[in-house]
């Protein structure tokens, strides 16, 4: 099978380095962290990690968390709580939805990339609350699009909110050597993952070193968590050492993906916003999206199809997903597989 719906944009899961520094740091440290961080304490290798990742990140700080999902449902929690308002993009991640539900503080959406509708609720509500946190992600996971950064940070200052970025699908693949579009923007606080264009598992979060500490003593998902295995920190890394190398890879990515784009729009089926190595095909009904992916998995390519609630009602989809190890004979061998599905 050919795999169009893996997050390993620049194809490091299987990449030899990783799997050597996650066999080095398994006979140097063992198979497991034991526990807690808060209770037995650090192996050298996560503060390595921690500061490298802050040079890398340009911010003060920086701190592992478990996965993004325990990431955003523990942080947000730690930021904002009852008395709090959360403008939450519509678009977020459900690990965002769901903490700010355990947050217990108002949310309010605003429409996606919509940073007028943001400003009207930032307008009429500024005043009301001691504490307002803007929530986005700097590339959106289902639609393949990108949020204006530059624009955010600066509402953010004038209505003195905080302002959270999820990158985990802009890690490894966009920024100064990779390391996401949010680098040398005043960004509150970052959280990217590991697990996808970093190859391996696990997320931080990058942010002032205050914050850093607070997040230390009032994260539940770090102060109740095992933390994460010393071989997957081996991994990680091996990952941080082949990142900023990887340019030529990230250049043919993205070409391949504008060519994924291309055909698609050329067989008349609508690619959304999408900017990023993430192609979504929308086709509405959601067994139109089930007939197409299960139509490409005959033809030998795994192509996922997406339906509410993971996306809105109506805008049901084949979410498309390319890696640096893809080429064009085989988006060329998909194109014609979608054209000859869609005359079906």
């Amino acid at each position: 099978m050919t795999n169009f719906s893996s997050n390993d944009y620049l194809g490091l899961a299987s990449h030899p380095a990783l799997i050597e520094g996650a066999t080095h740091y398994m006979a140097r440290y063992g198979a497991g962290a034991t526990a807690s961080r808060l209770v037995c304490g650090n192996f050298p290798c996560f503060t390595d990690l921690e500061r490298r990742l802050a040079v890398m990140k340009g911010s003060e700080s920086a701190l592992v968390m478990n996965s993004g999902f325990q990431a955003n449902v523990s942080l947000i929690p730690a930021l904002v709580s009852q008395g709090s308002l959360v403008l939450a993009d519509r678009l977020c991640h459900n690990s965002i939805n769901q903490g700010i539900l355990l947050s217990r503080a108002r949310l309010m959406r605003f429409r996606h990339n919509d940073l007028d509708h943001l400003k009207e609720l930032l307008t009429a509500h500024s005043q009301a609350y001691a504490r307002i946190l803007i929530v986005t992600e700097s590339v959106f996971s289902m639609d393949g699009d990108r949020s204006d950064l530059d624009a955010l940070v600066e509402l953010s200052r004038r209505y003195h909110a905080l302002l959270l970025v999820d990158e985990a699908h802009a890690t490894g693949v966009f920024g100064h050597q990779g390391m996401g579009l949010t680098c040398g923007k005043d960004v509150d606080v970052v959280m990217g993952t590991f697990g996808k264009g970093l190859g391996s598992f696990g997320a931080y979060v990058a942010c002032s070193n205050e914050l850093r500490e607070y997040l230390i003593n009032f994260c539940s998902g770090f102060i109740y968590s095992t933390a994460l295995p010393p071989p997957v920190l081996g991994a990680i890394h091996a990952a941080l050492d082949l990142v900023p190398t990887m340019d030529q890879e990230r250049s043919h990515l993205q070409g391949l993906a504008q060519y994924l784009r291309d055909g698609v729009q050329e067989i008349g089926l609508s690619t959304g916003n999408s900017s990023t190595q993430i192609v979504p095909i929308i086709v509405g009904e959601d067994h139109a999206a089930l007939s197409l992916s299960q139509g490409l998995f005959k033809q030998k390519m795994v192509a996922a199809a997406i339906r509410p609630p993971t996306v809105e009602n109506g805008k049901a989809r084949v979410r498309l997903t390319l890696t640096c190890q893809h080429d064009k004979d085989q988006v060329d061998r998909l194109l014609h597989a979608i054209r000859t599905l869609s005359k079906s």
